[in-house]
């Protein structure tokens, strides 16, 4: 956002400026000669070579001979521009397996710019033809488990380390980071997103998008907005209220905006309130640029919208995958008047401002040899910090006299380094739980190994196709069904070895949402079967049993978690996954992992339980006959209705005292954690408050403890959560005995709620109470201030007001 926008703001909000106000831009003497320099790339543009920037150059894969494309055919990019085809097969060639490219013409000074997925690393095509050498990239954790870290220089390390294999593969854009809200367990691309709460998602993007950006490279941030489930995600027509999108689905990514300023954003498949994002001017304008000064362009997710004309009147600067006929459709709509050429002028100019900083245009020789050695480090790292102890009956870490193992269930041999569809990754491997207690120094037992071996070759092969058809498309693979130990089994195991690890496995991804039943989001009957009968063999010796969720998302706990002695919560943790839960295990690492998304006790205690995913409405079916171009799917017409309203997670969970299994927050450790010395700087705010707490650690190892800081508003004219969080942090690495004050700044921003009627955030006047927790239900010490009057802090653009009236859930 330049300065003089700033400036305008901060004085609106201080009531120092009258409703007209003229306000003089300044730029500095690098945006002029920029702003030049794209003015002078513009005017000596064509029509044609405007449009065929703004659309992208379609998709392509790389395949086997006699393999046919699900596209159609590849080759014949525009039987109508002999010149447009030949440079467009020719930038295909730049990164095999990019997810597209942008147009390049070389005597107009305009670069091509290579975007490539994704969130949990760059997805590229590992083997190319011809050549012996591969292209693997690493497979980092996954969001849920960055964000589980609480640890923003944490994630902004990994972000460094993707950039670089960004950067040094020839990539100019990265579609990362995902950022949708956790609404709803069951979203099959939960394991792209951060968490439950909009504060943590904005922290952790911005944190990931800073560290990918800081090697000259962009990043775009997705899904623009309300992309909530992956069920008729082309069609579904959110329903949200203007409070709850500013307040959740939207306030994520204006943190990252305006903390990180992303070269790009990706518009979402979805409608919301009735247009569809890539069409919504009040979303892409309103919102975006105006209210929070976003500097970069938009592209649509691939295939998103249906109006070519439409998505460059709202804003949406580029069209991707993209397809002749798009090309075609916005010249024909300049040329009868539909369209005003200087729409596309603005929309090209975006895309030129973020190419004058690529790689590509600035001839940057790309080596195709990243580091992937140091970062493989960085990854088995970033998953110990992430992982979560749920349970810990005083077992964990391993005693030193703990040799032999005996390694139970499917997951343990065949571990999920993350989920499937765009956010996979082509890792050269994923090191499995077996190997990283082999690399621990830990005996497996060989016969047990063997026997699930056998079972996992003979169950692949009798197998169905994935569900999800976009994972059976891209190669990935769903887990197969448990292998069923026997009492018999489970008895032999117990005498030949010191303790049991049980490994509960768990996949979903792009293209399809979970199940609230058994093999999902429930044990199946021989899972269950597994835990009991492992647990009462080994327990009958004396010996301890640990069971390992090597999960893209939350599950059912409540109904088992006591049965054995420690749940680790492993999520899926990238390529070192086996490295990094025995480094937890061992005690290598002490786990300072916390929750980022509430564990109900049922999923039918959610609150979006009784909507999710929505219900089809009438309308016309398939592919809608328009300017689409291009779609991974029919559209069936959809609706979900966000009734639930303000009321997600934790925010829910603990305003209508519902019962949870595993609170927003919650995280063990190998030692213990006191809090003392909660103060609060003034008992009136004005400006800002400051809230400082001592946390020393009171047990027998070193360890890192998270510190939140939730608010209790008055809510008096409006409802109000009984708790949001406004911040935290994390501790150093505390020794024992040692003791760190954190300190936190609650300003004039994190004491508001967005009124529908005015358009603005506004504080109420009266008692606010701030709580310093180890987690949501788990508070350390409490303090209080009075705003003496009500606060209008800031005025932005009334924009995305719902059609229809929301039965919206109110305390």
């Amino acid at each position: 956002m330049n300065d003089s926008r700033l400036l305008t703001k901060k004085l609106i909000r201080m009531g120092a400026i009258a409703p007209l106000i003229l306000v003089m831009t300044y730029c500095t003497p690098k945006q002029n000669n920029e702003q030049a320099k794209i003015d002078q790339i513009i005017a000596s543009m064509t029509l044609k070579e405007k449009a065929q920037l703004l659309v992208g150059t379609g998709m392509y894969f790389e395949l086997p001979e006699g393999v046919q494309s699900p596209f159609g055919d590849q080759e014949a990019v525009d039987p109508q521009d002999s010149a447009y085809s030949a440079m467009v097969n020719h930038i295909r060639t730049f990164v095999p397996g990019a997810a597209g490219n942008t147009s390049m013409f070389n005597e107009k000074g305009i670069t091509t710019q290579v975007l490539a997925d994704g969130p949990a690393g760059l997805r590229i095509q590992p083997k190319r033809k011809g050549e012996e050498r591969t292209y693997y990239c690493t497979a980092f954790p996954i969001a849920t488990v960055l964000a589980s870290t609480w640890d923003t220089a944490l994630v902004n390390n990994v972000g460094q380390a993707m950039g670089n294999e960004v950067l040094e593969y020839g990539v100019d854009v990265l579609l990362a980071p995902g950022m949708n809200l956790q609404r709803d367990p069951l979203c099959g691309r939960n394991f792209e997103y951060y968490s439950e709460d909009p504060l943590v998602t904005g922290k952790m993007a911005a944190a990931m998008v800073k560290g990918v950006q800081s090697n000259g490279v962009g990043t775009s941030i997705k899904h623009f907005a309300v992309n909530n489930q992956e069920t008729n995600r082309m069609s579904v027509d959110a329903i949200v209220s203007q409070r709850a999108l500013r307040e959740l689905y939207l306030k994520g990514f204006e943190i990252a905006v305006k903390e990180a300023q992303p070269w790009t954003v990706m518009s979402s498949y979805n409608k919301v309130n009735g247009t569809y994002a890539s069409e919504s001017h009040d979303l892409l304008t309103k919102i975006l640029r105006d209210d929070w000064g976003f500097e970069g362009y938009v592209m649509t997710d691939w295939g998103g919208g249906s109006d070519v004309v439409a998505q460059m009147k709202a804003g949406n600067d580029m069209i991707q995958p993209g397809s002749p006929d798009q090309i075609h459709s916005l010249i024909k709509a300049v040329e009868e008047g539909q369209l005003e050429e200087s729409v596309l002028n603005k929309n090209v100019g975006r895309i030129l401002r973020i190419m004058l900083k690529s790689p590509k245009y600035n001839d940057f020789k790309y080596s195709s040899n990243p580091d992937l050695k140091t970062h493989a480090k960085v990854t088995r790292q970033a998953a110990a910090d992430g992982m979560v102890l749920l349970e810990n009956n005083g077992i964990l870490p391993l005693a030193a006299s703990i040799k032999k193992v005996a390694a139970f269930g499917n997951s343990s041999y065949d571990f999920i380094s993350g989920g499937t569809g765009s956010g996979d990754v082509n890792e050269a491997y994923t090191v499995s739980l077996i190997q990283g207690l082999k690399n621990g120094g830990y005996e497996t037992n060989a016969a047990l190994m063997k026997s699930y071996e056998n079972y996992l070759v003979e169950a692949r092969a009798n197998a169905p196709k994935p569900k999800n058809w976009l994972t059976a498309m891209m190669g990935g693979k769903t887990p197969v069904a448990e292998m069923i130990v026997s009492k018999e089994l489970a008895a032999q195991m117990a005498q030949e070895n010191d303790i049991a690890l049980i490994t509960i496995g768990r996949n979903s991804g792009e293209g399809g949402d979970r199940e609230p039943l058994p093999g999902d989001f429930y044990l199946t009957d021989v899972e269950m079967e597994m835990v009991l009968n492992v647990t009462e063999a080994f327990h009958l010796l004396g010996k301890q049993v640990v069971v390992v969720l090597n999960v893209g998302g939350v599950i059912e706990t409540a109904s088992w978690k006591n049965i054995p002695d420690a749940v680790l919560l492993a999520w899926q943790p990238g390529q070192e996954g086996g490295n990094s839960v025995v480094d937890v295990l061992s005690g290598k690492v002490n786990p300072s992992g916390k929750l980022a998304i509430t564990f109900p006790l049922k999923y039918k205690d959610g609150s979006s339980s009784n909507t999710f995913p929505g219900h089809e409405v009438e309308g016309e079916t398939g592919n809608e006959a328009d300017l689409s171009g291009f779609s991974f799917m029919n559209r069936v017409p959809w609706e979900s209705t966000y009734n639930e309203d303000i009321y997600v997670g934790y925010r829910y969970y603990n305003t209508f005292d519902i019962a949870v299994s595993y609170p927003f927050g919650h995280g063990k450790s190998y030692t213990t954690f006191e809090y003392s010395n909660v103060t609060i700087n003034k008992d009136k705010f004005n400006e800002k408050v400051t809230v400082s707490a001592m946390v020393k650690n009171t047990g027998g190892l070193a360890g890192r403890e998270v510190v939140q800081v939730y608010l209790t508003a008055p809510g008096k004219s409006m409802d109000k959560p009984t708790d949001v969080l406004v911040d935290f942090g994390k501790t150093r690495l505390l020794k024992p005995g040692e003791e760190e004050a954190l300190t936190f700044e609650i300003e004039a921003i994190d004491l508001c709620s967005f009124d529908e009627d005015r358009s603005a955030w506004v504080a109420e006047a009266g008692k606010y109470e701030v709580k310093i927790a180890a987690s949501a239900k788990d508070v350390q010490g409490t303090v209080g201030f009075e705003l003496p009057g009500e606060l209008v802090v800031e005025t932005v653009s009334n924009a995305l007001a719902p059609a229809m009236e929301i039965n919206k859930l109110k305390k």
